[in-house]
């Protein structure tokens, strides 16, 4: 098994929110991108949230999230992993919240995409001054319905616009 690195957050100074997922899929890895399986509804979900049409061009899904205040970054800094399912996930290297949070002191909502992603990060604690949230995950193996992922998804608009 070898060991996996996440990206670099995507994040600027005005920034509220931060999403968390656990870490890159194979597939996501092979392009640098998040969220680059075809299959993961992360960005057309993303994109209905916010009301606008899903960029097919990644630095312009990058520049929605970052338009209505949304950083992206993943709880794993590295890991070990068979394949793409976060269950296989082992030893891990959690990332630098401490220093994100002291870099970027806007963000006072955090959104896990999935159980496991907050699992993880439960590992180190939970900061006060930060609300958190659990998301259905996106993943193509969290099997509900669309329609019922958006309804939860839509906390991510309301705690932008705030």
């Amino acid at each position: 098994m070898n060991r996996l690195y996440s990206f670099e957050p995507v994040i600027d100074a005005d920034c509220r929110v931060l999403i968390l997922g656990t870490m890159p899929s194979a597939a996501s890895l092979a392009k640098a991108q998040y969220y680059g399986n075809p299959h993961n509804q992360f960005w057309p979900i993303l994109s209905q949230v916010f009301d606008e049409i899903c960029p097919e061009d990644y630095p312009q899904r990058l520049a929605l999230a970052l338009r209505h205040h949304v950083a992206l970054w993943d709880v794993a800094g590295s890991c070990l992993r068979q394949g793409s399912l976060d269950s296989a996930i082992r030893d891990v290297q959690i990332n630098d919240f401490e220093g994100l949070f002291a870099a970027y002191p806007k963000i006072k909502y955090v959104f896990f995409n999935g159980k496991t992603a907050q699992r993880l990060y439960d590992k180190i604690g939970r900061r006060e001054d930060i609300d958190y949230a659990v998301l259905p995950s996106t993943s193509p193996a969290n099997t509900q319905r669309r329609e019922v992922k958006l309804e939860a998804w839509m906390a991510v608009r309301d705690a932008a616009e705030i």
